[in-house]
């Protein structure tokens, strides 16, 4: 871990400036607006120019706002900074011009922190491949429990702008924050961080997993108190390298993670309780009682892991841990994440739809013995034969799904070809339900039947919720014809 002090950004005056804003959007809109009342001269430039996006440009353009409708490659000229909408990827034209050019490009993360004022709360900030949601919400409900002002906030809930610029005020603040938008955010320098689990995924985006991984690793750039990272993490590069890569002030200190009994400096497990040993007096010899996984919900070890990130942030700030147990009760997860949907027959059918990838779906699967797993969407380039080959003595039995279901089939037939599975060649509304049903007739009483697509949804549904709605309403109908 690097040591040196490092300096907060310069203050940046907005006065007469030509801002080119890329991108409308969630985020491109409200900067635009801001940039426009701090005196900059905006230009908001955009790809698309559907009726939303002309809908945005008619609200912006009667503030005297400039907009390009249909142009997200050129340059406006005269531009002196460009702040962008976080899924723009840094290969676009654009962004060559102004590396040219010499013109800056922030994100809207990197313009909100430029915007604190004097007094702004500090930022407890979060990434990782899976999990950044609940664990920045499971810290902001422990804050919550320590009495402290604080909102769950960047790449969830409230904005960063909203929440910096807003009238109301902040002890803290809990952040999630996205590698797009750690990639835009040169300046970022947080209180403390954790980056959770690092695994493949953006890669169109980023061009490779070092570059991803470097960008998730900015989040520890500048901190102050505590680095936070994975202590069971065997993917290299691991959470732990990019904590030592990182330059951050004098003082900071490295904290780890553990799911077993933790060392020196890291937070664990001991016989069902989560302790502390790095917030302690004498961490050597004492450790701290925090919580009871049963504190923990769900329990699943992924979401336990999840909870020690969350405290170990915490306590970096110095909340006591009463408020970690506390919070941690007072939690309640979002819908669609390794959510209990019902018991039928003595199967357990557990909706985890968020779980978008392979790395999410490996940790969903390790929660559960004998699991009837239903899987498949969109693939999104990635590859089921380590998924597989770790989850095959938890499977009863696998019913596949969408789009790339047949990259799923060929690596539970290399690696597990003992396991019945179901192919449903169908990508109609009705697919989920027959998916449930066929589902039923494999599992027994004992087993879970998982939802954990390891794919994205969009082949068959708007969005992951919807297809856990379909699966939620479709097992309801199963207990209801049951009773």
């Amino acid at each position: 871990m690097g040591s040196g002090q490092v300096t907060s950004s310069e203050p940046f005056d907005f006065q007469g400036k030509h801002v080119t804003v890329a991108g409308l959007g969630v985020s491109g809109v409200p900067a635009a607006k801001v940039l426009h009342g701090l005196g900059a001269r905006v230009t908001v430039v955009n790809d698309g120019a559907d009726e939303r996006a002309q809908a945005q440009a008619a609200e912006l353009e009667a503030l005297g706002i400039i907009v390009r409708l249909g142009d997200g490659d050129s340059l406006p000229e005269g531009t002196e900074l460009i702040v962008t909408a976080p899924g723009w990827k840094p290969d676009k034209p654009l962004f060559t011009a102004a590396g040219q050019a010499g013109v800056p490009v922030w994100g809207d993360v990197e313009l909100a922190w430029r915007l604190r004022g004097p007094d702004a709360a500090p930022w407890l900030a979060v990434t990782g491949t899976n999990g950044k949601t609940t664990t920045v919400q499971m810290l902001a409900s422990i804050l919550k429990a320590a009495g402290l002002r604080t909102a769950a906030v960047g790449n969830i809930g409230v904005s960063l702008l909203d929440a910096v610029l807003g009238e109301e005020t902040y002890d803290v603040l809990a952040v999630e924050l996205s590698s797009y938008q750690l990639h835009w955010a040169p300046s970022l320098r947080a209180h403390s961080a954790a980056v959770l689990n690092l695994a493949p995924d953006h890669l169109d985006w980023h061009g490779s997993m070092e570059a991803y991984a470097a960008d998730k690793g900015r989040i520890y750039e500048g901190n102050r108190i505590a680095c936070v990272y994975n202590a069971d993490a065997t993917d290299k590069p691991s959470t732990e390298d990019l904590v030592r890569a990182a330059d951050v002030e004098e003082g900071c200190r490295a904290v780890g993670f553990t799911l077993g009994t933790p060392a020196p400096s890291q937070l664990g497990v001991v016989e069902g309780i989560l302790v502390d040993r790095a917030f302690v007096e004498d961490r050597h010899k004492n450790a701290q009682e925090l919580a009871e996984v049963a504190d923990v919900n769900p329990p699943a070890p992924h979401n336990v892991a999840n909870a020690l990130a969350a405290a170990a942030l915490a306590r970096a700030y110095g909340v006591p841990a009463k408020a970690v147990r506390d919070g941690l009760r007072a939690f309640t997860p979002d819908a669609h994440r390794i959510a209990h949907v019902a018991e039928v027959d003595g199967v357990a059918w557990v909706d985890d739809s968020k779980a978008t990838n392979t790395h999410a779906a490996e940790a969903s699967l390790a929660a559960y013995e004998s699991i009837v797993w239903i899987a498949g969407g969109l693939a999104k380039g990635a590859v089921f034969d380590e998924l597989v080959a770790k989850s095959a003595a938890r499977l009863r039995g696998a019913v596949l799904i969408g789009a790339d279901r047949a990259l799923i089939r060929e690596a539970l037939a290399r690696h597990a070809p003992e396991v019945p599975v179901v192919d449903l060649d169908r990508t109609d509304t009705g697919a989920m339900r027959a998916a449930v049903e066929e589902a039923r007739r494999l599992a027994r009483p004992g087993d879970t039947v998982l939802l954990a697509p390891a794919c994205a949804s969009m082949d068959m549904f708007v969005n992951y919720n919807k297809r856990g709605d379909a699966f939620a309403d479709a097992v309801r109908e199963l207990g209801s014809a049951e009773g």
